[in-house]
């Protein structure tokens, strides 16, 4: 199963930053057993929706020519959880952008509560070597994930571009 961790996008400046809410409902399934009878998400899925936003920020900067992986995590602070039935807010940042790669700054917040800061290095994957590897689809940016975009430059509008 690919889980996608973010509902919407709110805001998103190209390869500058990008805010994306994830709506946390009873029914997800990663509820069910964690935990039973306090329904808390997990905070590496918390990481995990920051990932995909600054994922999908980084590799829009290029057009998604280049196929982005999470390479580091070398930050990452928990402050708090989130439970079922709140909306989750994941920021993200650009600080570095260079040919083989983006670092990110993110924050995780439920309304103003802090619940996760992070510093995420990203990487591009060699051209010639991931089409052996992987072929000429993109993997990591699927239609899902250009289809949320699109719907971000939508609600933008021109300055959000």
């Amino acid at each position: 199963m690919r889980w996608i961790w973010i509902d919407r996008f709110e805001s998103f400046e190209t390869r500058k930053s990008a805010v994306a809410v994830k709506n946390l409902s009873h029914a997800e399934d990663v509820f069910a057993e964690h935990f039973p009878g306090y329904p808390v998400m997990p905070a590496v899925l918390l990481l995990e929706g920051l990932a995909q936003t600054g994922g999908i920020l980084v590799g829009e900067a290029n057009d998604f020519r280049e196929k982005v992986v999470l390479a580091k995590i070398p930050r990452v602070r928990f402050f708090g959880e989130a439970l079922a039935g709140e909306t989750v807010r994941f920021t993200v940042t650009v600080q570095d952008l260079r040919p083989e790669g983006a670092v990110v700054a993110g924050r995780v917040t439920v309304g103003e509560r802090l619940l996760t800061e992070a510093e995420i290095f990203f990487a591009h994957l060699d051209q010639a070597r991931s089409r052996q590897a992987f072929g000429d689809s993109n993997f990591v940016f699927s239609g899902e994930l250009k289809y949320l975009l699109g719907l971000a430059r939508q609600s933008a509008g021109p300055a959000g571009r």
